[in-house]
């Protein structure tokens, strides 16, 4: 009982640190959420958000006109320190799916369950809400990956939501790295979307042993689809018939997409998963990811970036 008891009130006190230290009166508050994690709840003037400090992740924006959130998040999600969280916009960092020399190490890297910090908080003139995380190499980091590096994200919450993911090598070594913003976009049937923007773009079939195919026309889907779309250079568009909505993806720093979405085998067999999640979202992720490898010099910076905007039919 001692132990809950010191855990509660180690959380209280870091949220009533960080709500002295960051909040902003009517637009910026750090709360308990689920699981006892620290979240940050947005009310902007054109959009409300929820951010989890845990795993520095968007899990939440619907702007004020719009009868239903951009993001899907499992209702088994978990929320603990150990675990990543099953939607929202997850970021995969410094690595992609699976190592590629090492499977042993964590999939998608290491950033996505591990605890943020706010670096800073402001309420621009045009009334946009700004959050920027950060996350540094730590001890533990460098067993899993040998370099010095600040990580930070720049959430922008207005009329659109903006992700930036700054990558800065801070050490004397030059790295590579991969990644994306794996954001999972909530639908209102899956069998009634289609995504634009990725017509004639060649894509590695992750379901066929990463065959590479073309893509012909849009995208839609009927069974599992896993694909790393390749040679990306226009903005994107997901057409939800159901929710009578358009949401548009402007990508920066990006060469690849992914398109996923697990189908009905993987959603009953994944615990963080309901049966019909597959019904109900669809992963369209900016990314660095396959043969779009980036590297970074000491004491450079790159940046990977996306703003999404939801424009009714």
């Amino acid at each position: 009982m001692f132990h809950y008891i010191s855990i509660y009130n180690m959380i209280m006190n870091l949220l009533e640190q960080l709500n002295q230290q960051h909040s902003i009166d009517k637009h910026l508050t750090f709360r308990q959420g689920k699981g006892g994690l620290a979240m940050i709840s947005v009310t902007a003037p054109r959009a409300i958000a929820t951010i989890s400090l845990h795993g520095g992740q968007v899990l939440s924006y619907t702007p004020v006109e719009c009868d239903h959130d951009l993001l899907f998040v499992s209702n088994n999600a978990y929320f603990q320190n150990d675990k990543a969280i099953k939607g929202g916009a997850p970021i995969c960092w410094p690595w992609f799916a699976a190592h590629a020399e090492d499977e042993a190490l964590p999939f998608h890297g290491f950033v996505r369950n591990q605890a943020w910090q706010v670096c800073a908080t402001e309420c621009r003139d045009n009334g946009d809400v700004v959050i920027t995380l950060v996350f540094n190499d730590t001890e533990q980091t460098r067993k899993l990956w040998p370099y010095s590096f600040e990580l930070r994200q720049v959430i922008t919450v207005g009329e659109s939501l903006g992700i930036g993911l700054v990558t800065i090598n801070t050490g004397s070594q030059t790295f590579s790295l991969t990644q994306a913003i794996h954001t999972y976009f909530s639908v209102g049937d899956i069998t009634q979307v289609k995504v634009t923007g990725l017509e004639d773009k060649p894509y590695l079939d992750k379901v066929e042993q990463f065959t590479v195919k073309n893509q012909a026309g849009p995208i839609t889907v009927n069974q599992e689809i896993d694909r790393i779309y390749q040679q990306v250079d226009s903005p994107l568009v997901i057409h939800d018939a159901v929710y009578n909505r358009n949401i548009h993806i402007e990508h920066t720093g990006s060469a690849t997409a992914v398109v996923w979405n697990p189908w009905m085998e993987i959603s009953e067999q994944s615990q963080d998963l309901e049966n019909d999640s597959y019904q109900h979202f669809i992963c369209v992720e900016t990314a660095n990811a396959a043969d779009n490898i980036i590297t970074v010099e000491s004491d450079e910076s790159y940046t990977l970036g996306v703003e999404y905007h939801i424009q009714n039919q």
